[in-house]
This record gives structure tokens, sequence and C-alpha cells, in this order.
């Protein structure tokens, strides 16, 4: 899927942290995308932002609360009146927070769910509406295992991922007609993060036998899916190292 190449092309990453989003944001830049993205906190956004510059690209940051859907409408409508039109949104925010379904809250359930489900429906609904208009674009989003399976002290994030991926097969199965490519990434295992490097040394240590997910990997399937021809469209891929269990 591409635009023509009159037009500036603009991938929106939503969730862009340091490690998933920002390879994704990376690896559109390097095609020569206009590389957005978005996190709560736009300070944390400038290394990326450098990041890509650095290397020829073009990105921008923005703060956005994912949430609140009068600051997702302000958004879009600022990115594509700077920059163009959208030919590609990447939701990616998760909200992993275990906790036993004894001890769970009503707030932090919805909090969750609120993260992880409604700002994916936020966003895809804004991407959705232009690009229907416009008769091209893709809409990826990031799924996890707790999209598929509840694990025991994962209610709440199962419960919202769970959501999100019945959003997609709805939003797939309704705009895949009309030129527009939705598709749904299941990341099964550990990725190669500060976190899981200092909260599970021992997972990490698998990392020299790839035995973790590498964030560049995972991005090369997000463009890969954008470039698929729409006569073998994928709507829902997985991707984890070969030794996982599942």
């Amino acid at each position: 899927m591409s635009s023509t190449s009159s037009q500036p092309k603009v991938a929106l990453v939503i969730g862009a942290g340091d490690s998933t989003g920002g390879a994704i944001a990376k690896r559109f830049a390097k095609e020569g995308f206009i590389a957005c993205v978005t996190r709560r906190s736009a300070d944390k956004l400038q290394p990326l932002v450098d990041s890509i510059r650095a290397e020829g690209g073009q990105a921008f940051g923005y703060a956005s609360d994912a949430r609140k859907e009068e600051d997702v409408a302000a958004l879009f409508e600022q990115i594509e009146a700077e920059h163009g039109p959208i030919e590609v949104l990447v939701f990616n925010i998760g909200a992993n927070v275990p906790c036993s379904i004894l001890d769970e809250t009503a707030r932090k359930y919805f909090k969750i769910w609120e993260m992880a489900c409604l700002s994916g429906f936020l966003n895809a609904q804004q991407a959705a509406r232009r690009m229907v208009k416009r008769e091209r674009g893709t809409i990826l989003f990031t799924g996890a295992t707790a999209a598929l399976r509840g694990a025991s002290h994962f209610a709440a994030f199962a419960g919202a991922k769970h959501a999100l991926r019945a959003l997609a097969q709805s939003m797939a199965r309704e705009l895949g007609p009309k030129n527009i490519h939705v598709a749904h990434v299941v990341v099964d295992g550990a990725i190669d993060t500060d976190f899981i490097r200092t909260s599970f040394p021992e997972r990490y240590a698998l990392k020299d036998q790839d035995g973790i997910l590498n964030p560049e990997h995972i991005a090369e399937n997000y463009w890969y899916l954008h470039n698929q021809p729409r006569d073998a469209w994928t709507f829902e891929l997985d991707l984890r190292p070969y030794m996982e269990r599942w």
C-alpha cells in the first residue's frame, strides 16, 4: 500500500516508546515517510526524533493523551495540516499491570481498558475517516499474547487486549473492501528492552541465543504488512522467538 509519489507520506505511531514503537517509526522514516510519534510526554520523544533526523529522516514528536477524544481529533488535524495525509497508523499502546482478580480494583481495570482499547478505537476511527475518503491506508494494531488467552493475574490486560483484537477484526472486515488494510500483530515473548534487562535478567540472557524479540525485527514485519499486495493481505501476524512456548 502506498500513496502517490507527489504527496508526502506520513506514518503516525501512537505510543512510540524506546523499543517497539520507536523501531517502527525509524523503519518507516528510513523509507521516506514523515514519522510522527506520540507519547503523553513530548520530552521523552526527543531522543527518538533526534535519532531519526540524524539518520537523514523526518520526524516530529507530539504530546497526546490517546484516551481523550478531543485530544486525538486535534492531533490528527494538526498532523495532516502540517505534514500531509496519514498513510499509516500504528497503535502501539499497552497497559500490562498484573494483579490478582481478588485484589483488582474497578478503577485500575477501567484504566487499563481505557489505555489499551478505548484509545485504540479513538485513534483508529480518526485514521479510518480520513483514509476512507482517500480510498487508501494502513492501520496496524500491536497486540499481545493476552489478546488470545487470559493468563492468571492478567484479567484486566487480557480483557483490554481481547477487545482491541475484536476491534481490529471488525474494522478489517468493514474497511478492507474500501482499500484500507487493517492488521493485528501478536507480539508473543519478551522484547529487548531495559525493563526486561533489569527486571528479568535470566530471560534477557537469552538474547545471545535469539531468545527475545529484537524491536528492529518486529518493525520489519510492520513494514512488510504495509507493503503487502491487496490480493494477499494478512489480518493477523504473530511474532515470537523460536524457543518461546505457545
